[in-house]
């Protein structure tokens, strides 16, 4: 048996993809607004946890915060990064085995070991 927790952020940001080639979603290329929903799983051993829930959200918000606010934004920035690529940021920072970021909880990349 394993047994896993997760917890659920979202986190304001902006991202885009400079080389969309997408005539119908050029707009892409642009930095854009979404509200990106995080899902980090990571497996504990034992009922009684070996992360809390509580500090391990926090833990990843500070990381976030650190490395991606942008205060001439007043959000994140994530840059050119995808949903897939912060994704596996966060699961090689935190030793996740699944993680999924989606944009406004429609559209999500996933990460898993």
């Amino acid at each position: 048996m394993k047994k896993f927790i997760e917890v659920r952020l979202d986190i304001e940001g902006l991202h885009n993809w400079p080389d969309c080639n997408l005539p119908h979603v050029e707009y892409l290329k642009y930095p854009h607004r979404h509200t990106f929903v995080i899902h980090c799983r990571v497996e504990v051993s034992h009922g009684n946890r070996d992360v809390e829930f509580i500090d391990f959200k926090h833990n990843i918000k500070q990381f976030i915060a650190k490395r991606w606010y942008d205060p001439t934004y007043g959000c994140c920035n994530f840059g050119s990064m995808s949903c897939e690529m912060i994704a596996e940021t966060l699961l090689d920072q935190f030793g996740l085995c699944r993680c999924s970021v989606s944009e406004d909880g429609e559209f999500a990349g996933i990460i898993e070991l």
